[in-house]
């Protein structure tokens, strides 16, 4: 992607947004190797400090309302999984954000445009033009429309929420006691199923079923985990 990047007015189209302002657009797109090679022209980082700022508002609010029996520290980790620069230069890569960004020839030639911190820059200043231009709820809305499927995934793969850790944690300060799991699967090699059950001090705490021994443990420590949070808060 060295050649010459599309016009901002196209992206605008390709994200649905009527910017009035296209100027903001172009900005957001305008990396600081380019404006060093056309006389210091804006960059796109002041743009970018808002945009961090919307995503982390929209990110957790859409977080908070999805998962209301999560506690804080788990949905944080989802936040952070959510915002990192892998993950946004991965919702970048699905828009072709690297197709229009303004780079300068060095960077350009070194495939600046394929970069993490280059395309989730990008983004985060994007979102803070759209912000600027068409006001939050056009901002929430395109953040919804394009994180949709990544906090989805996220939250059904349980990357970001370790309750395998945070049940064995639980269980040692409130039990001074270990989880202990056992998996079963059935099925052919390349479609097994595992079922994973989570005992403590001899009962059963949890159970879970995934396509792999990992997911179904993430999945039996959940249910164990809001079994004993459950208990706390009827005790409370």
């Amino acid at each position: 992607m060295s050649g010459t990047p599309r016009p901002a007015a196209e992206l605008a189209a390709r994200l649905d947004v009527p910017f009035d302002d296209l100027d903001l657009l172009d900005q957001a797109l305008t990396h600081r190797s380019w404006a060093f090679e056309h006389g210091g022209r804006p960059t796109n980082e002041r743009l970018e400090f808002l945009g961090d700022a919307v995503l982390g508002l929209v990110v957790t609010d859409e977080i908070y309302s999805a998962h209301p029996d999560e506690q804080e520290g788990r949905l944080a980790k989802l936040r952070a999984a959510a915002v990192r620069s892998e993950s946004l230069a991965e919702v970048a890569r699905g828009i072709g954000v690297g197709g229009y960004i303004k780079l300068g020839r060095g960077e350009a030639a070194t495939g600046g445009a394929d970069k993490d911190s280059i395309l989730g820059d990008a983004l985060e200043a994007i979102l803070g033009a759209v912000y600027l231009d068409q006001g939050f709820a056009t901002a929430y809305d395109l953040v919804q429309r394009l994180f949709a499927e990544l906090l989805g995934e996220l939250a059904e793969s349980d990357t970001a929420l370790d309750y395998k850790t945070s049940l064995q944690e639980l269980s040692a300060a409130r039990f001074d006691a270990l989880p202990r799991y056992e998996v079963t699967s059935e099925g052919p090699d390349h479609a097994k199923t595992f079922t994973a059950e989570v005992h403590l001090d001899g009962r059963l705490l949890g159970r879970g079923e995934g396509r792999s021994k990992k997911q179904a443990e993430q999945r039996a420590a959940r249910e164990a985990h809001r079994a004993l949070d459950a208990t706390d808060e009827d005790v409370g």
